[in-house]
């Protein structure tokens, strides 16, 4: 655990260092990390040596390079230390994920998995990744989002993972998302991701008649920005923190995408789809608790495109079609939490 000395913005006017406590929780979207071997039950064929991808080892293995990469650095800049908690989605399996945790960056960090295979039809499911010397899990649950189609047809897409457990000494709840995407447009698909949020909703709430002031932590690629409808009117998320609703949602991301910020970025327009957001409970001004601090987005000049027509895009692994060898067509982000030191 780090010991954080720093002047928090709420102190400036005290002009008084404090000493905290510091945990970081990361979420990154990996764009399709996939092993080389093809799933007859899923359609993942695309992603094998003889596939359109030509998707190799050599390419897996750059592939986790470069993840690995990415997830040893976020967080450093204030911490000694890659992030505590980290939420994944695109990952095929449980296989790849012991390849990435394995990766010399981050095994002297000791990671462990929580993951559960999603019925989606590419065959690619959410997961957490959490520090052993940071936190323990307590209990873990994939919950299925059921949607049909315009024919009623079942439509198969990702789980949201619930995992419960202990940051340090304080119970902690946190929900993994990867909701449905834009395909076939944005109005077209808004009812999937309205029927995600009211499900993450659901069990916000249900979490918060059991304890009233949990910490419950969402974070995930929505496909939606913190202004959509799923957020605003659904989750009923704000970017104010002062609000008269003590059960409300409070979303840092929203503040970010109001300032123009994004994680990906398609025909020279920015999203925010990857966010976290979480209860006011974790906005404990007096930080005598784990209790939010900041939120970033995570781009250092690496993940960046530097030149051309992309040039500021995310450098991702495939474009166009055509295989690229960068890291993902999203940015991660991630939070801060912060505790003082008794």
């Amino acid at each position: 655990m780090l010991f954080l000395s720093i002047l928090h913005p709420s102190f400036i006017e005290a002009q008084s260092d404090q000493q905290f406590h510091l945990r970081t929780i990361a979420f990154y979207n990996v764009e399709n990390l996939f092993d080389i071997h093809d799933d007859p039950l899923t359609h993942d064929d695309h992603r094998t040596a003889e596939g359109k991808d030509r998707w190799t080892a050599e390419r897996f293995k750059r592939k986790i390079n470069s993840v690995a990469k990415v997830l040893s650095e976020i967080g450093r800049e204030v911490s000694q230390n890659p992030a505590d908690l980290i939420g994944l989605c695109e990952v095929e399996n449980y296989q790849v994920l012991l390849e990435l945790i394995g990766h010399p960056l981050l095994k002297p960090h000791n990671y462990n998995i929580i993951h559960f295979d999603s019925p989606d039809e590419r065959g690619i499911d959410v997961a957490l990744l959490y520090r052993q010397d940071a936190f323990i899990p307590a209990s873990f649950q994939s919950i299925r989002l059921l949607l049909s189609d315009r024919k009623g047809r079942r439509d198969y897409t990702r789980d949201q993972l619930v995992v419960s457990g202990w940051l340090d000494d304080e119970h902690l709840y946190l929900i993994v998302n990867h909701w449905p995407s834009r395909s076939g447009g944005a109005l077209r698909s808004q009812p999937n991701r309205v029927a995600a949020a009211k499900l993450n909703k659901h069990i916000i709430d249900s979490l918060q008649q059991l304890e009233p002031e949990a910490k419950i932590i969402s974070m995930g690629d929505y496909n939606d920005n913190p202004t959509d409808s799923s957020f605003k009117d659904v989750l009923r998320t704000s970017a104010i923190r002062v609000s008269d609703e003590e059960d409300g949602l409070y979303n840092p991301m929203e503040k970010l995408y109001r300032q123009g910020d994004g994680s990906l970025a398609y025909r020279d327009e920015w999203s925010l789809f990857d966010q976290i957001f979480f209860t006011r409970s974790l906005l404990d001004t007096s930080f005598t608790t784990y209790a939010f601090w900041r939120a970033r987005i995570f781009k250092p000049d690496y993940l960046v495109i530097q030149e051309g027509k992309y040039k500021g895009y995310p450098f991702r692994t495939y474009a166009g079609g055509v295989y690229s060898g960068g890291y993902s067509d999203h940015f991660p982000v991630y939070i801060q939490l912060l505790k003082r030191v008794n």
